[in-house]
């Protein structure tokens, strides 16, 4: 069985029709966070626990009116009069988060002679670097030092096969097209994001 058949809720699975279905997005990413208990290394919990805080920051917001926040670009627009945006700035975060870690596991199924710490590394260069501060930029770079070998994560995960590599990549074209989306988003509302 392969890491993604284990999920509550693949990317593939998450209603994007009329919006991203909230609800499915934080199901589907609660499983993305989990990929990095597969990752062998302790030094992946800052990660996990930044996703987590945001994940929460904005399923309380969801929660707080399911029916006005049942997408996320409608979570956004019913926020963005407020004074404080905390699920707005959660899902900026948790964004930049995704795409750190789409476009590493992008790398590394593009090129199978890349080890995942220099997917990682460059994928985090292209990302996240230029977001942290001098203080958080070592502890990710501790993080990329501690990945594994390519060959052992993908026996991890499972994917050792041609159908699972496909699965692998179904479940990255879906997360790239929902980091796509909410990247828009940001880039219409510029005032969403004012600030953070």
């Amino acid at each position: 069985m392969t890491y993604f058949e284990t999920l509550k809720r693949s990317y593939t699975d998450v209603d994007t029709s009329k919006g991203v279905d909230t609800e499915q997005f934080l199901e589907a990413t609660e499983g993305l966070v989990k990929l990095f208990d597969l990752l062998g290394s302790a030094a992946f919990s800052v990660v996990q626990s930044d996703m987590n805080g945001n994940i929460k920051k904005i399923r309380d917001r969801y929660l707080s009116n399911p029916t006005a926040n049942n997408t996320l670009e409608e979570l956004m627009k019913n926020e963005a009069p407020e004074k404080k945006r905390v699920a707005t700035e959660g899902l900026l975060w948790l964004t930049r988060g995704l795409d750190f870690t789409a476009q590493a596991l992008r790398r590394s199924l593009s090129d199978p002679a890349e080890e995942l710490n220099t997917s990682f590394t460059k994928a985090y260069e292209q990302t996240l670097k230029k977001h942290h501060s001098i203080i958080v930029r070592p502890v990710f770079a501790l993080a990329m030092k501690a990945c594994p070998y390519r060959k052992d994560f993908y026996e991890k995960i499972g994917a050792v096969n041609d159908a699972a590599i496909a699965q692998m990549k179904a479940w990255l074209e879906a997360l790239e097209n929902i980091i796509s989306i909410i990247q828009n988003v940001f880039k219409a509302n510029p005032a969403y994001i004012k600030g953070m």
